[in-house]
């Protein structure tokens, strides 16, 4: 299990991540790093990055089978 001081180390080595790249790289379960990024995030420390939808090829998302899932969401310190 990480702690939030490696989910914050690990983001100044890499400048941003995904959340999903923050749990396999750390070995902890993706919901974990969840709460531990929101929290940081309520205290200040990183921020939330979503990245426009410039990628998708229909432009409708939300008629999308995946749900959004062209969205990608990163995480930065502040």
């Amino acid at each position: 299990m990480a702690s939030m001081i490696e989910v914050r180390d690990l983001l100044a080595l890499q400048g941003r991540m995904e959340a999903k790249q923050l749990s396999l790289s750390l070995h902890t379960p993706q919901p974990l790093i969840d709460a531990m990024l929101e929290r940081m995030e309520a205290m200040g420390r990183v921020q939330r990055i979503q990245e426009d939808a410039d990628g998708c090829l229909t432009g409708s998302c939300k008629s999308c089978p995946e749900g959004k899932a062209c969205l990608k969401e990163w995480w930065v310190l502040r």
